[in-house]
């Protein structure tokens, strides 16, 4: 099969972008359900029911969706692949691992390419998880939130504290990177305890802490019924002051906004969406991003699992493939690189969008007049500041 060239350029604003080079490639992969949902979580996921759950048909809906991909990626090889959702964990490691001898024959994955799975605490066996690592997992992501078990109630969680630390302890000896997941400013929580939590999380001895302030987020059962007790705006301040101090002493970089790393064990996948790169996103809901020599497409798979199955049988997976325009171009490449603590080389802006740094000019200026941004000769790099205040800098970017 020949591959699909998309034949729109910038040319009908005016622009033609060229990209010298395409970006690196990436792979996640959707499964939308859970053992029940969490009123916080904003996320494409599903109860899941099983009388009406088929994990085989699913595992083949997503390589068929895969393969209708490929046409739009040709002889580009996958860096990292992230198994998300939902609760992928909620899968057999047979059909995780038929999926992933799926994706190695369909697309050349790099050797040694980190492969992530989200995992809840409340659905860890020791065999099954053995059996995801020789499917070829290699980095576990568990969706910890909180150890004290008042709060893992409010937040609707089906784990106790006791799982967690269990989960965590088998998961390091395991797989051969870890992640935990970390709720903060969460009702009726205090310093004291937010200090415990990420204690205790560096205590189990895990190598990268992601750290997530508590929002309520649009369409969600808290939206619509807020949790009461939610700690006032200078308590949430010094909640996460002490979250961020106590990851600091222990030697934890603070990346990303919201992500911390001992000893470099960046989470590659995710350093690859903040540096813009390209991603193929399959199965319910997921969304994509796919670079071309003339202009960059966002993609969108059909949300709920019945449509985006009778999607897939009909050849249809995407419900949608996007050009992004030209004006959009810098915000969202700047919506992504100014995540990173370090920022990224200037040259980046031009090797990802296909613009000239010039067109970005004035917003530079202006944001380092407003010292939101440092004046550096070779770096996008957000000040302390700017960090602080990371809608007011990306707003600057913003077409008018």
């Amino acid at each position: 099969m020949l591959p699909v060239q998309p034949i729109s350029v910038y040319k009908a604003s005016g622009h033609e972008q060229i990209l010298a080079a395409l970006p690196p490639l990436s792979l996640y992969v959707h499964f939308p359900w859970c053992i029940q949902k969490c009123p916080y979580c904003d996320f494409n996921s599903h109860v899941l029911k099983k009388d009406t759950f088929d994990e085989k048909s699913y595992i083949d809906y997503l390589l068929f969706d895969l393969e209708s991909e490929l046409p739009f990626v040709w002889g580009r090889s996958v860096h990292t692949v992230f198994l998300g959702g939902g609760t992928p964990s909620l899968f057999s490691a047979d059909a995780i691992n038929t999926l992933l001898n799926g994706i190695r024959s369909r697309i050349k994955l790099l050797p040694g390419a980190e492969i992530t799975m989200e995992a809840n605490p409340g659905t860890f066996e020791q065999d099954k998880f053995v059996g995801f690592k020789e499917a070829g997992v290699n980095r576990l992501s568990i969706g910890v939130q909180s150890f004290h078990d008042e709060q893992l109630q409010y937040l609707g969680r089906i784990h106790n504290v006791k799982e967690a630390k269990k989960a965590v302890t088998l998961a390091i000896d395991i797989f051969e990177k870890v992640n935990i997941d970390l709720m903060y400013a969460l009702p009726k929580q205090t310093v004291v305890q937010a200090q415990y939590d990420v204690q205790t999380a560096i205590g189990l001895g895990v190598k990268h802490i992601s750290a997530y302030h508590l929002t309520i987020e649009p369409n969600t059962p808290f939206a619509q019924f807020p949790p009461k007790d939610l700690p006032e705006d200078d308590l949430s301040l010094d909640i996460e002051d002490i979250v961020h101090n106590e990851l600091g002493k222990a030697d934890f970089e603070h990346y990303e906004v919201s992500a911390f790393s001992k000893e470099q064990n960046y989470c590659q996948h995710n350093i690859n969406y903040w540096q813009f790169g390209d991603y193929i996103g399959i199965g319910a809901g997921a969304h994509g991003k796919i670079s071309y020599p003339t202009h960059i497409e966002r993609t969108v798979r059909y949300k709920h699992p019945k449509e985006y199955i009778q999607s897939v049988q009909a050849g249809l997976s995407n419900k949608q493939r996007k050009m992004i325009q030209y004006d959009d171009l810098a915000f969202e490449f700047m919506l992504n690189v100014l995540r990173l603590s370090q920022g990224v080389p200037k040259s980046l802006f031009q090797e990802r969008t296909g613009l000239s740094l010039v067109a970005i000019l004035p917003q530079l200026q202006k944001a380092q007049t407003l010292q939101l941004i440092e004046a550096s000769p070779d770096l996008l790099k957000p000040t302390k500041l700017g960090k602080q205040f990371l809608n007011d800098l990306l707003g600057l970017f913003l077409k008018e």
